[in-house]
């Protein structure tokens, strides 16, 4: 009897998980710049000798990061207006301090998810982080402090964290209350999977370029397709 009540139990779960993944639904896209590319100097990283030393071509502004027929990385694509519980993930969302940049320059945490920081330059850094929601921190990180660990408690979308000992050096992040959100390479593409069915935005955004939206529906188990262009504004 035992064992009958067992096997109906697997079968239940069984059922409910295959109902969740049925109506989840991906959306992909490529992100390109549109129009004719600002050309940049590269970074003055010779101010910290240490940090020279770590590169042997020059290092370029990551405030444009562009691939073959200009696609775009450092996109924060995003899905809007999404309700449910979702429970941040065990595992650390990780900022490196390598090479004397932010590693990545643009990331997504989850509201209670670990957000670490490492640094695995072996050099003095220090991690400033500029939120208005969340509690910011502001931390010497010198050659033997190769790690620090913080939370956010609020969501909160797109703010910065620099580096006040090396002015070049920038990251943002975005704290969200759900998964759905990937950023860019430089081949453009995000993927964002397991979105619930649904009609909802997708909204891209870049650090300079501001933001571009899309509205999209997602069925059961199918892939949607969304394609951004961003440009410079006109004066």
């Amino acid at each position: 009897m035992r064992f009958g009540r067992n096997l109906f139990a697997l079968a239940t779960v069984s059922a409910l998980l295959l109902s969740a993944t049925a109506v989840a639904g991906t959306v992909t896209g490529t992100v390109k710049f549109e129009g004719n590319a600002p050309k940049l100097r590269p970074l003055k990283m010779d101010a910290d000798p240490g940090c020279a030393k770590k590169h042997s071509t020059p290092q370029m502004p990551e405030v444009l990061a562009l691939g073959d027929g200009n696609t775009m990385g450092n996109i924060f694509v995003y899905v809007k207006g999404v309700s449910g519980n979702f429970p941040a993930p065990s595992e650390a969302a990780v900022l490196d301090q390598k090479g004397c940049k932010y590693v990545p320059h643009v990331m997504g945490v989850m509201v209670g998810q670990t957000f670490k920081v490492l640094n695995s330059d072996g050099l003095l850094h220090n991690v400033h982080s500029l939120p208005k929601v969340n509690q910011s921190f502001n931390r010497a990180m010198p050659a033997t402090v190769t790690e620090a660990e913080y939370t956010f408690d609020k969501e909160e979308f797109m703010f910065k964290i620099k580096c006040d000992v090396h002015p070049w050096m920038g990251a943002y992040v975005g704290v969200m209350t759900h998964p759905f959100f990937d950023v860019t390479g430089t081949d453009g593409k995000f993927e964002i999977s397991g979105v619930p069915a649904g009609n909802y935005e997708i909204e891209a955004w870049h650090e300079k370029l501001g933001t571009k939206t899309s509205t999209v529906t997602v069925g059961d188990s199918d892939t949607q397709t969304v394609d951004f262009a961003m440009s410079v504004p006109k004066k």
